[in-house]
């Protein structure tokens, strides 16, 4: 994992709002991304969604299925598919740690968000997770309210 000060100087193109309420992500993982030059110019004017995606492992490769990059428009000839299957860069040990925990352990691999690090190159946080019930789902939202509850209270007696 990337260290704590590389990460203040970055620029987040998409996130996945919705993964940390659906699963309990246990670890996260930075990778990177294989693109294309009209896909980076797109992920640079913020035309993307990972909402609906997920990624797998597939053949000792790491992929990321399902993601939107809008189409740049700028680029007529030499443009790109929105939802095809894009490489993600990750070292082997990572890779067969993400394959035990979703083949054996039944972990799902989410991506969390997507940004442009310090160097401007693009990146993609995946976290590993099992998939939340809705009793759990219920008490992560009161814990939330709760601790919204509790600063606002905080916030008027001070």
């Amino acid at each position: 994992m990337a260290k704590k000060d590389e990460n203040k100087n970055y620029k987040v193109i998409a996130e996945n709002r919705r993964a940390r309420y659906d699963y309990a992500i246990e670890d996260d993982i930075e990778c990177g991304i294989v693109l294309e030059g009209s896909e980076v110019k797109s992920l640079r004017e913020g035309g993307t969604n990972i909402a609906e995606s997920y990624a797998e492992v597939k053949d000792g490769e790491l992929w990321l299925v399902n993601g939107y990059i809008a189409p740049y428009a700028q680029a007529k000839t030499f443009g790109h598919e929105e939802r095809r299957r894009r490489k993600l860069l990750v070292s082997r040990r990572e890779i067969s740690k993400l394959w035990n925990a979703s083949a054996r352990e039944g972990y799902t691999i989410v991506p969390l968000v997507m940004y442009f690090n310090h160097r401007g190159r693009a990146k993609l946080k995946v976290g590993i997770g099992k998939g939340k019930k809705n009793n759990d789902k219920r008490d992560t939202v009161a814990k939330r309210d709760w601790q919204r509850q509790k600063s606002r209270l905080m916030k008027e007696h001070n």
